[in-house]
């Protein structure tokens, strides 16, 4: 696995794959949305491979019953392997052995969607004693470039607890969010968490700072999930978590993450995310260049 730091505090990642994709149907019907491809790669798999790089060894994916395949890609296929072996057709065996070789992959099954903190709550029975803290990574959300969660790491070692990413949102554009009330730190990009507050009017939000899909949660948030009341719909949210571990001094940051994120969860953003994988793949992206320039031109004529 490379890319690993030696400042990893965390060895698990969970990634919350039980949602009915329904902004995707009628495709989700017989194909999980996390499977759907970035060019020729599913989402879930940009996914563990970021978690690989930072460190992680295992991966627990949340997911709901019928959506085995999820966890199923994960698994080698000797028959496919052999067949693409014998054939010479390395490249491809290559692509097909990537996803199973990142890490060791389990499931647990989130038989109800009472929200994401009830969703991470699921996989606490896959953790062991070492897994002092645990990575959350939400696959709907490409952070790029990759290696937030490595900074992340570095910054629970420096000060311990529980760490978030963060997006620096023009205020005029923060209401969509979940927005942080920070403290400055020694770092410029890493800030002291002392509240959050969902949605808020760009006047009322205590800072530019939005939440997005990463997370590198102490163990605690575990005991925190088990506290906190259901919200609206009988939802666990983990924000709300998140929130008790701050009022009880638990220290919590952001790293404030000055990259770019694809959001894989609506067909809008998948398709944006698409092209910008596809127009950086050396096979397709000259003609694709080249077809988009013609296309919008047409199209402003």
């Amino acid at each position: 696995m490379t890319g690993a730091t030696s400042h990893t505090t965390f060895r698990t990642a969970i990634v919350p794959a039980a949602g009915l994709g329904t902004r995707f149907l009628p495709t989700t019907k017989a194909v999980p949305k996390e499977l759907l491809p970035v060019v020729d790669t599913p989402g879930i798999e940009l996914v563990a491979n970021e978690a690989a790089q930072a460190g992680a060894k295992r991966m627990v994916i949340v997911t709901s019953p019928g959506k085995e395949s999820v966890v199923n890609y994960f698994q080698h296929q000797p028959e496919l392997e052999d067949t693409l072996e014998r054939k010479g057709k390395t490249q491809l065996l290559e692509k097909v052995r990537r996803g199973p070789g990142l890490l060791d992959v389990e499931v647990a099954i989130q038989e109800q969607a009472l929200g994401l903190g009830h969703a991470v709550a699921q996989a606490e029975p896959n953790l062991t004693d070492e897994d002092a803290a645990v990575a959350v990574l939400l696959p709907d959300d490409l952070v790029l470039p990759t290696g937030v969660l490595s900074k992340m790491a570095e910054v629970r070692a420096a000060h311990g607890g529980s760490v978030l990413c963060a997006f620096d949102i023009p205020k005029e554009h923060i209401s969509p969010y979940g927005v942080f009330d920070v403290s400055d730190t020694g770092d410029a990009d890493v800030k002291r968490v002392h509240g959050m507050v969902e949605k808020p009017k760009p006047e009322d939000a205590p800072s530019t700072y939005a939440a997005a899909g990463r997370y590198l949660l102490d163990r605690a948030i575990f005991d925190a999930l088990k506290r906190i009341e259901p919200g609206s719909g009988g939802e666990l949210q983990l924000t709300d978590a998140v929130a008790l571990l701050i009022a009880e001094d638990h220290p919590v940051h952001i790293v404030v993450h000055r990259g770019g994120r694809h959001d894989l969860g609506n067909p809008g953003g998948f398709l944006r995310a698409a092209v910008d994988f596809a127009l950086e793949d050396p096979d397709y992206g000259p003609s694709l260049r080249a077809w988009l320039k013609e296309r919008i031109e047409n199209a402003e004529s």
